[in-house]
């Protein structure tokens, strides 16, 4: 897989919103929705209503990609009770509702795959995010039996998992090739593997979580097979038309899970199973998340140098992600090489619209393309009032204070 090319005669205009090719898959451009878990679904983990307008507002907004949050292989994989599932093929037509909704929309419909392992069965953040007591389990949401490579809980109070079994490994690689299946079935044109964020293919690359003897632990290459066997699964499952993503936390550079030359070769390994794109969290390295544990310094810049190097030496596509806020940045880093997607987190739930208000400030499109097309004539009305507006209120707010 080859990166996907930049037209550097474009950099100065608008690079961010020309299209994006990956496999069979065109996105209208290269703005992408972080996949965000809403503790929302319905009993059963099935997606439903919150999730169609959650999500379809991004779609709305001009995003060209747009990922369904986290979505658990099995039922023990699960963040909270409200996690959203494709472990059971019940769970296949809500999601092909959001789906269908993204497309309508001119976004591509996206989906991560994911396990939680030692950090499973916590609270929702509105009942604290630890993990499930006897207070949860009287409103009705008690906890489960958790998982790991081994028995290390995540820190003091957390429950402690079950280590895994060499059959039970298996059988979850068999358990993520089912769901990217169901996933294909849903309507999905992207694919993302969570590979980070201390989740249980995290904890199987951290020799810190990961303690075995067997041949799923102990050297860097041991720790890396399950890692790699559900990249390989998944993609054999997985249309060969559409683009598999995987999501890695760039802090594994600095706290000993995953130096450069290490991270390098993974992502290599990761590259031959058929993964296209690396999705660059910024940090959540696994002593740091959650748990109290040395915390790796990140910025705003999302450690681009770190990622353009990677992007250099593997030829892997990169999307970024990490407290990207501002168009002019975002585009910098497209146009420089250091990403080809740009990822918003938070700061699509703080602004829907972030892709068409980026679009407007990079080229001041009169005809309000991005927008829907049934806005676009009220906006086209709006401008000549609101813009002088705008522009005299930004005006008195640069000016010089008299003292």
């Amino acid at each position: 897989m080859t990166v996907p090319v930049v037209d550097a005669s474009l950099a100065p205009r608008r690079v961010l919103f020309e299209p994006v090719h990956l496999r069979g898959m065109t996105a209208r451009n290269r703005v992408a929705i972080s996949p965000m878990q809403q503790y929302s679904a319905s009993e059963g983990g099935l997606a439903n209503d919150w999730h169609l307008v959650h999500l379809g507002r991004f779609a709305l907004g001009g995003a060209g990609i747009v990922f369904v949050e986290s979505t658990a292989v099995e039922p023990r994989g699960r963040n909270t009770h409200g996690d959203i599932g494709l472990w059971d093929d019940a769970q296949v037509a809500p999601l092909r509702r959001v789906a269908d909704l993204l497309r309508s929309q001119g976004a591509v419909p996206a989906i991560q795959l994911g396990h939680t392992g030692r950090k499973g069965a916590l609270q929702t953040w509105w009942h604290g995010h630890g993990p499930l007591n006897d207070v949860d389990a009287a409103r009705g949401e008690g906890p489960w039996p958790v998982v790991g490579p081994s028995a290390l809980p995540v820190d003091t109070g957390w429950p402690v998992p079950s280590a895994l079994t060499e059959d039970e490994i298996r059988a979850l690689v068999a358990a993520w090739a089912a769901a990217a299946r169901r996933a294909a079935a849903a309507g999905f044109d992207m694919l993302e593997i969570h590979g980070a964020h201390g989740y249980l293919i995290h904890q199987f690359l951290s020799p810190e979580s990961n303690q075995r003897t067997d041949g799923y632990g102990g050297s860097a290459a041991n720790r890396q097979r399950f890692a790699l066997e559900v990249a390989r699964a998944v993609r054999a499952a997985w249309p060969a038309e559409r683009p598999l993503a995987w999501r890695i936390s760039l802090a594994d550079l600095d706290d000993g899970t995953l130096p450069m030359e290490a991270m390098v070769g993974f992502v290599g390994a990761l590259r031959d199973a058929g993964v296209d794109v690396l999705d660059c969290s910024s940090a959540a390295g696994i002593s740091s998340y959650p748990a109290n544990g040395a915390r790796v310094p990140r910025g705003l810049d999302f450690r681009a140098d770190d990622a353009a190097e990677i992007r250099r030496r593997t030829g892997i596509a990169i999307m970024a992600v990490g407290f990207i806020l501002d168009a002019h940045a975002a585009q910098d880093l497209v146009a420089r090489g250091a990403a080809d997607l740009i990822a918003l987190g938070r700061e699509a739930l703080f602004n829907p619209n972030w892709a068409v208000h980026a679009e407007q400030q990079l080229q001041n499109d009169p005809s309000h393309a991005l927008w829907p097309r049934a806005y676009r004539a009220w906006l086209a009305k709006r401008a000549p009032l609101a813009d002088p507006v705008r522009a005299a209120a930004a005006a008195r707010a640069s000016a010089p204070r008299e003292n």
